[in-house]
């Protein structure tokens, strides 16, 4: 009795050590970034960090809506992200399961002839033996090396969490700049078939005047090459929204309602806007960095398990169950045996190589710091540029919508100078290449403005809350 007290004894004491481990304390690297982004005001200053606003708070269009819902629900690099994060989900699963004992049941039946000259009777025989017996074994985390791998699964697990976030902020991202690109490509195409309508009407009014005598040759060709020259850019078109929709159709996984794709930007409802003024600690929560920062404290837990190998392991083996040499005594109170297995394992000598395995724990805990800093970095530099494009975008827009209804009057102008004979038909030709060029670039601009709110929404992990 005293025997199996002292042995509850030293397995409750096991237990109670099998909490510690020896991973260095974590501490958060600082961001090797300045405090604020560019543009931060004095709220920013003051490190009151808002929170992030769900996507459809950002979206305000119902149709690009809809069209990311589909994406998110069929999207096969989203559900490959999703699937992978399960697995590393699974593998923390397993390892956690290492902490606990496992148990088992097994049943047998040993039998063989002894022939007569072996026994001692000189009589042949049959031997036979039942065997039903249960068994477990658990190793003792005296020194935490299970638990230190199991707290590594988890991280690596978490990061892989975030990465699956970082897919879905990436492809709503992608998906709503490629329906914005479908819509100024859609406002292009229809900007040139109004201008080869008008085109085909002014080459028609001067092969009536050449007819008459009044327009020369010189004119009609230039008119044509006009028209052809519109035609093109229709065709360019064409083929450009035929494109932005197969690459919307390849994000959705599926076809696209022609109701759900816009006909111009100018009828895409406006984002919801995204807040400037913000402390660059916001960049702490994009999900690359924080899946970076997993990776850094799965690193750190690693160089305790690491330790750990240094140490003895303690495993406990046990056994109950039932042997008999007839199947019909194998449930008699005498068959009953056990069996109690305690092993102590201890390196004395592996010629180096534990040395190397915690000094390999360290340099990767030494290298996810790199990484992690890194992550900080590139968010910070994208997050800046974002800001410091929005910030010109305003006035490039207002130029270019001068510069339009300056170039609409011209062409105007020209076009009544012309007809009264005053100045020759290249004026009209040079005014409508430069309007048609100039109105380009304004659908340009304002999808490049656009887009930008939509970069940014990505840059600082989702959107922030105003």
């Amino acid at each position: 009795m005293r025997r199996h007290t002292s042995l509850i004894v030293v397995v409750g004491a096991l237990l109670a050590a099998g909490g510690c481990t020896l991973s260095p304390k974590y501490v958060r690297p600082e961001a090797p970034v300045p405090p604020q982004l560019p543009g931060a005001g004095p709220a920013a200053a003051a490190g009151e960090v808002p929170g992030t606003n769900p996507w459809q708070a950002f979206v305000t269009d119902a149709r690009l809506r809809s069209v990311i819902e589909t994406v998110l629900a069929n999207n096969r690099d989203l559900r490959v992200a999703a699937l992978n994060a399960e697995i590393v989900g699974a593998q923390y699963r397993i390892q956690r399961a290492q902490l606990y004992p496992t148990a088992g049941a097994a049943a047998s039946l040993s039998a063989s002839r002894v022939p007569g000259s072996f026994a001692s009777d000189g009589q042949a025989y049959t031997s036979a033996q039942y065997l039903v017996n249960g068994f477990t074994s658990w190793e003792v985390d005296l020194f935490g090396r299970l638990k230190s791998l199991k707290e590594q699964a988890l991280d690596q697990y978490l990061a892989s969490q975030q990465g699956t976030e970082a897919t879905r902020i990436s492809l709503i991202a992608s998906t709503a700049g490629t329906w914005l690109t479908l819509a100024a490509d859609a406002e292009n195409r229809g900007l040139a078939e109004s201008t080869l309508k008008t085109q085909q009407q002014s080459l028609e009014m001067i092969l009536k005047t050449s007819a008459a005598g009044i327009a020369s040759d010189l004119d009609v060709r230039q008119a044509q090459t006009q028209v052809e020259a519109a035609r093109a850019a229709v065709a360019m078109y064409e083929g450009f929204v035929e494109q932005d929709r197969h690459a919307l159709e390849l994000l959705a996984g599926t076809g696209l309602r022609p109701d759900l794709l816009p006909a111009n930007l100018g009828e895409v409802r406006p984002f919801k806007g995204v807040e400037a003024n913000l402390p660059s600690s916001v960049l702490l929560r994009r999900p690359d960095v924080l899946a970076a920062e997993y990776q850094l404290k799965a690193a750190n837990v690693n160089i305790g398990a690491a330790r750990a190998a240094y140490l003895p392991r303690i495993s406990l083996t046990a056994a109950l169950g039932l042997i008999s040499p007839a199947l019909s005594e194998l449930f008699e109170g005498s068959a009953r045996t056990w069996q109690f297995n305690p092993q102590l394992t201890a390196p004395i000598f592996t010629a180096g190589a534990r040395q190397a395995t915690t000094e390999a724990a360290r340099l990767g805990r030494d290298a996810a710091v790199a990484q992690y800093e890194k992550a900080i970095q590139v968010a910070f530099r994208e997050a800046s540029d974002t800001l410091s494009l929005r910030r010109t975008l305003s006035d490039q827009l207002k130029a270019e919508e001068a510069l339009v209804a300056a170039l609409q009057d011209t062409y105007r102008l020209s076009e009544t100078r012309y007809e009264a004979g005053i100045d020759s038909y290249l004026s009209v030709l040079v005014a409508q290449r430069s309007l048609f060029a100039a109105q380009q670039a304004l659908v340009g601009l304002r999808l490049a403005e656009l887009q930008n709110r939509v970069n940014l929404y990505k840059v600082l992990g989702g959107g922030i809350s105003q």
